[in-house]
C-alpha cells in the first residue's frame, strides 16, 4: 500500500512538516514523487517511519538514529530487540513509581508502614536509568559491564542517609572547585582535598576503588564535551584543573 505524505502524517501521527524535515536530512525520503510532485510512501518507508518513532521515543537524537541506519551493522530485528528490552525496563520504573506512590497514599492514610528504602526505590531507579541513557555507552567502553552493573547495583541498596551523603560531597567538592580553579594551582591544599573528596564521593558508587579508574574518570570529564559541559558550569575549565590536581593526588 502507498501513502501519500498527508495520509502517511496522519497514520503515524506526525506532521507533514516533520516527514518533509526527515527527507530533508535523507532520514526518511519518500518511495517517488508523483507527477504532480507530492511524495509517495511505501511499505519500506512505513516500516521504517515506524522505527525511526521508536527511537524518537527513547529520546535518541536524530543524527544517532541516521548513523545507526545507515550503518553497515545494523540489523533491523536485534535494534528491536534492543529497544524492546529499553522499553519493558522503562515499564519496569514506572511500575515502581506507581507502587511507590500507591504504598504513599495507603501509608497516609495509616493502611499501611512503608519503609523509608521503599520511599526511595524508584527514584533510585530513574537515577539508575538517567544515567546509562546519558553515560552508559562510555562508561561500559572504559570499565566494563561488570563494574558499571555493580555500580547500578549499589545505588539501588542506598539508604536515604548515604544518597543524601553522596549529594552532600557533591556540592562540597562543586563549591570548593569552583574556588581552587581561581587560585590556579593543583597542588595547593584546597586542591588535593578536592581529590580526596572526589575518592570519597565516587567510593559512594563504585565496589572497588583504583588510582589508574580515578585518572581515567577525570580524563574522561575533559574528554566527553557532557562531562566537560558539566563542569564548565562550576568554572570554566574546572574539568581540566580536577584532572591536573588528581595526577598529583594519584603520584
Amino acid at each position: 500500500m502507498e501513502y501519500t505524505i498527508n495520509e502517511l502524517g496522519k497514520l503515524a501521527g506526525v506532521s507533514s512538516r516533520t516527514l518533509r524535515y526527515y527527507d530533508e536530512i535523507n532520514l526518511l525520503s519518500p518511495k517517488r514523487k508523483s507527477h504532480n510532485g507530492y511524495r509517495i510512501y511505501g511499505q519500506k518507508e512505513v516500516d521504517l517511519l515506524q522505527q525511526i518513532l521508536f527511537y524518537r521515543e527513547m529520546a535518541m537524537p536524530l543524527e544517532s538514529i541516521k548513523q545507526m541506519i545507515e550503518s553497515e551493522n545494523y540489523d533491523e530485528t536485534e535494534a528491536l530487540q534492543s529497544h524492546l528490552s529499553k522499553l519493558r525496563a522503562k515499564r519496569e520504573q514506572i511500575d515502581v513509581l506507581i507502587n511507590n506512590v500507591e504504598k504513599t497514599i495507603a501509608a497516609s492514610k495509616g493502611g499501611v508502614q512503608m519503609s523509608d528504602q521503599e520511599k526511595f526505590q524508584g527514584f533510585k531507579q530513574n537515577i539508575v536509568d538517567e544515567n546509562e541513557k546519558k553515560y552508559g555507552k562510555e562508561i561500559r567502553k572504559n570499565y566494563g559491564d561488570e563494574i558499571v552493573d555493580a555500580s547500578h547495583e549499589k545505588i539501588m541498596g542506598m539508604s536515604p542517609d548515604q544518597y543524601e551523603e553522596a549529594e552532600r560531597l557533591s556540592r562540597q567538592i562543586n563549591e570548593h572547585l569552583k574556588i581552587a580553579v581561581e587560585q590556579d594551582d593543583p597542588e595547593s591544599e584546597l586542591a588535593q582535598k578536592i581529590c580526596a573528596l572526589h575518592k570519597e564521593w565516587i567510593s559512594c558508587y563504585w565496589n572497588q576503588y583504583s588510582k589508574e579508574a580515578h585518572l581515567g574518570l577525570t580524563q574522561l570529564y575533559v574528554e566527553d564535551p557532557r562531562f566537560k559541559a558539566y563542569y564548565d558550569e562550576v568554572a570554566e575549565g574546572s574539568a581540566e584543573f580536577l584532572r591536573d590536581a588528581m595526577k598529583i593526588y594519584c603520584r
